[in-house]
This record gives C-alpha cells, structure tokens and sequence, in this order.
C-alpha cells in the first residue's frame, strides 16, 4: 500500500467509516516479501488486539444433514455420497446442557449450525428457546442457519442473537464452480438482512478449494468493502471429504495459507479474523504463523460440524508453548 493510500486510509476512518480496496491494492500487499508481509500484519494486529490474546469459541451442529443445496465441500449436502445421516434438530436442552459445558472448559462464545437452506417457520420457536438459553449462561450466541429474510433476522435480534454466520466462500468469479444452488448475490442479501436486523455479521470463507490466488484476494476484497467489517472472519482451510466434489483437492500451500491470514488482518483490522477449519492438518508450528499474522480466534472441541477439530489438550499445550491465553468475554 502506497503513502497516499495510508493517508487516505487514515482519513476515511477519521469520517466513520472504513477505506475501500481495490483488488490491485490488496494483490500488492498479499504478494509483499513474506516477512515483510508477516511484518505489516501484526503492527495492525497490536494497534487493535492484545498480541497474546486468543478468543476460543465452541461449535455445535444442532441439525446435521440432509441440505438440499450443492456445496461442493460440504458432507451434509444430500446430493453428494459421504455417507452422512441426516439428523433432526436436537432438543432445546440437550443443546444448553452441551453449551454449558462449553462455557466450563473456557469458551466465551457458543455456536450452533443447522444445514438448512433457509430456517422454516416450525424451527424458529426452538432456536429462539437455544438463543434465549445461551445468552442465560452468560455467554455470546452464533448461529449459522443458510438464507434468511429480513423478518427472520430481526426474530433472532429480539431472541438476543449477538452473531450470525453467512460465509461467502471464495471470490464471485470462482462462486459458480463450488455451488449451484444458490448466487452470490443471495449471501449477500442474508449479510444484508443481519446487518440491518443489528446483529453483528460473521463472515469468511474457504480456501484450498482449487481457486486461484487472485480469488483469495477477492474475497477479502469482498469483506473488506462491506458497509460494516464482519466482527469475525473465519478463514477455513478445506478438509477434503470422501463422497463430496472436492474429496481429492489439491491442499493449499501453507505459505499462502499463511498470506491469506495476514491479508484479512490488514484490511480489516478490528475484526476477529479465525483460523477456523482444517487445524487438524496443521502443523503446531503452521498454526503459530497464523497467529502471528494475525489470527486471533480459534473453534475449541473435538469436532467443527461434522469434521475433526484438536481436542483442547492440543489447544491448551499449543497455547502454554506460545504463551496465548484464552481472550476474555468481550475483550480486544
């Protein structure tokens, strides 16, 4: 990034608002020397966050399976083979009885994913019931339930939702390779609908999925020239699934995995950028140039979904070697 463009920067923040990217700007800095870029990231990262810092959160399928759309990632599509059952929504209790043992092991934020296209109107009285209970406990409430309408997210705003999930996945040009079910322009509609019900926006994607590096660019771009920078952006490296379009993808490079992470701290500083799936098939000391550049939120248990995740003996020995402690409710 150029003078002119910092000062410009500098400016637009002082306004209210956030500066907008090119993609030629964000290719510069993503292309930068690798220590120079790991450099810049974690300046931004200490003029925003405490350094030593991470937020631990906890992820649980409250409806596993049978999703109509096409994903082409995803084991819970019932178009692909992988050979996963579908489930019914769980039972309200059940679900607080696992949040709170997610609070007793250290997460400050509980999330709960249900593979829906959209939420239907007999769901909703029970995941208003799981909202209302979670934020009982004391802690912040996510859900990630496919498409909504305005209406929809302005019931889960009066329930008391604080965050929703509504990742677009990887660059508009790339969009149609991956899922057919659905445009980019709708993720953009249900981003819109939370954003206006006053919940805050979660909202990230997936690499790793044979796009190009132009279109990991794109899709930080995309973020980052949202109205609002989403308070979470979770980058999630694919864990390819038998049975499922992208079961043998090549696996990213870690380096550019790495750029990845950097490049969504410098361009939205003040979000909570999570190195969210795929930590099983990083190395410790992967992960730690990850939160070096800038990743500052992690998805703590044994499963994210329906994929493996470190179990928090992993976390918790990765942690004490780096010297990270777990980041405090509504901490920065």
């Amino acid at each position: 990034m150029n003078a002119d463009l910092h000062l410009n920067a500098a400016a637009t923040e002082i306004n209210g608002a956030h500066p907008q990217w090119s993609r030629a700007e964000a290719q510069a800095i993503y292309d930068l020397p690798f220590n120079d870029l790991l450099f810049r990231a974690q300046t931004v990262h200490r003029q925003n966050f405490d350094p030593n810092r991470v937020q631990l959160s906890r992820l649980l399928s409250i409806k596993t399976g049978g999703c109509p759309e096409d994903c082409g990632y995803c084991s819970q599509s019932s178009r692909h083979e992988s050979g996963l059952k579908a489930s019914k929504l769980m039972e309200v209790q059940r679900v607080l009885a696992e949040a709170k043992k997610a609070k007793d092991a250290g997460a400050t934020r509980y999330c709960m994913g249900a593979a829906w296209r959209s939420p239907k109107e007999r769901d909703m009285d029970a995941v208003v019931a799981m909202i209302e209970g979670v934020k009982e406990l004391g802690m912040e409430s996510c859900m990630t339930l496919g498409m909504l309408d305005l209406g929809q997210a302005q019931r889960l705003k009066e329930a008391g939702l604080d965050y929703y999930n509504h990742n677009i996945d990887t660059s508009e040009r790339y969009y149609n390779e991956i899922i057919t079910t659905r445009t980019f322009a709708d993720r953009l509609d249900t981003l819109a609908n939370v954003r206006d019900s006053g919940i805050k926006v979660c909202c990230g994607g997936i690499v790793g999925m044979g796009e190009e590096k132009a279109d990991r660019v794109d899709m930080l771009v995309t973020l980052a020239n949202l109205p609002e920078h989403p308070d979470s952006v979770p980058i999630n490296m694919l864990i390819p699934i038998e049975g499922t379009p992208l079961g043998e993808a090549e696996p990213i490079e870690p380096i550019e995995f790495v750029r990845t992470i950097a490049l969504a701290r410098i361009m939205m500083p003040k979000s909570h950028v999570r190195l969210s799936a795929g930590r099983t098939a990083m190395s410790d000391e992967m992960q730690a140039l990850c939160f070096f550049a800038g990743a500052n939120s992690i998805f703590v248990g044994d499963t994210l979904l329906t994929a493996e995740n470190p179990g928090e003996d992993k976390d918790t020995a990765l942690f004490r070697r780096l010297g990270i402690q777990p980041m405090e409710r509504g901490a920065q």
